[in-house]
């Protein structure tokens, strides 16, 4: 039998009425979920990690990704009277303990050079005596301040510092009677007209006495345009395999180098300096279109890094890189690996050589600048919005 009272025809299409009001009731809630939907869509995220618009992705966000404003390389300049093409060359030199003797080597070494068409010579690091901490202090040459042209193993030094702009001398602040080394690249850069990175010797402070690992670069007249400081100091402990500190003896320069030469513009850095990019990017915001690192990789971490941070070097900054070595001498206390290299601006290997004395010549083409720098825009790609490369240096210039 059925339980309950019968349902009457009323209470049957009552219930017939119930349900399509609900049924309009969900319809309407789901229009309204489904428009909740799409305005939400539309809110921007409130995570501090959003993904950025088009438009902010755009050129206008790079404007403050480096600090100050990049500068563009001379070689860009259409109406530059720089060279379009730079041969180079990179004296891969032997060093021993005798002093003389690598001057000596070194002077030849840029004379065949000269004679071989380069305007560019680059020497090794610590070119002119042994690479060890018992070998910096007695090795060191004071060197005067740049800019300034050396006139001479005397120490005398003219500068165009007096009210009405005319050269001046200034005796005793200069090279000094016991820069040899110095003397030598500044006379050899003059009588051969050539661009001279003078790899690095050890410096001694006239007025501190710290000891310094420092590259000079003179222009083709003979002048010291300017002295790097080796700003990274190679301090490393790799058990069973090599222990250096250069800090054990050397104090770290303070300031980056870029310099204007008759070939273009200079970027320096010393050996291990080339590991941090930072360095570089600071360069090429100055408008180097050429990084120079004199350097002594050892046989331990040169296999697998010095090529590849020139690499990254150039690639990074669209610009050349250059490298030069000392070459490794059998039985010396610390073996160099040697190979040094050129790199252009597409991380291509231009030139390179192996561990034994000898040149490397190549000839840089700076249209390879504009040409990769247009083909991919990285600078107009930088994201100021995200980050930056602050300058310390150049923006204290700039407020000055």
């Amino acid at each position: 039998p059925m339980r309950g009272a019968p349902m009457t025809a009323a209470a049957f299409a009552a219930s017939l009425g119930l349900l399509a009001v609900s049924h309009r009731g969900c319809g309407r809630l789901a229009s309204r979920l489904r428009g909740l939907d799409r305005v939400t869509a539309r809110r921007p995220p409130s995570s501090s990690f959003a993904p950025p618009s088009a438009s902010s992705s755009s050129s206008s966000s790079s404007a403050g990704a480096r600090r100050p404003a990049p500068l563009a390389p001379p070689c860009l300049d259409e109406n530059s009277s720089l060279p379009s093409k730079v041969k180079v060359a990179l004296l891969q030199l032997p060093v021993g303990e005798d002093k003389s003797l690598n001057i000596a080597n070194a002077r030849a070494a840029i004379e065949d050079a000269a004679r071989e068409g380069a305007a560019l010579v680059v020497l090794p690091e610590m070119w002119n005596c042994p690479y060890s901490n018992d070998s910096f202090p007695s090795y060191a040459e004071i060197i005067g301040p740049a800019p300034g042209r050396w006139t001479g193993g005397g120490g005398t030094r003219t500068t165009k510092n007096d009210e009405d702009g005319d050269e001046k001398s200034a005796p005793g602040d200069g090279i000094g009677s016991d820069a040899e080394s110095v003397a030598m690249l500044s006379d050899s850069a003059e009588r051969l007209g050539v661009v001279v990175v003078g790899g690095s010797v050890p410096e001694r402070c006239a007025d501190t006495g710290a000891l310094y690992n420092t590259c000079c670069v003179f222009d083709s007249d003979g002048c010291l345009l300017g002295k790097h400081r080796k700003t990274h100091l190679f301090d490393v402990d790799i058990p069973g395999e090599i222990s250096f500190k250069e800090s054990d003896t050397l104090s770290p320069g303070a300031e980056l180098t870029v310099v204007d030469t008759a070939v273009g513009r200079l970027g320096v850095g010393i050996c291990f300096d080339v590991r941090f990019p930072e360095l570089a990017m600071a360069c090429a915001n100055r408008g180097a279109q050429i990084m120079v690192y004199p350097g002594a990789f050892n046989t331990v971490t040169g296999p697998l890094h010095w090529e590849l941070l020139q690499r990254a070097r150039a690639v990074d900054n669209q610009m050349f890189v250059l490298t030069c070595s000392p070459s490794r001498v059998p039985g010396a206390g610390y073996q160099a690996w040697g190979h040094s290299t050129a790199v252009g601006p597409w991380a291509e290997i231009i030139a390179t050589t192996d561990e034994k004395p000898g040149t490397v010549h190549c000839e840089l083409d700076m249209e390879q600048i504009r040409v990769r720098r247009r083909n991919m825009p990285l600078e107009k790609q930088r994201r100021g919005d995200v980050y930056e490369l602050r300058d310390l240096g150049a923006l204290e210039k700039r407020r000055l």
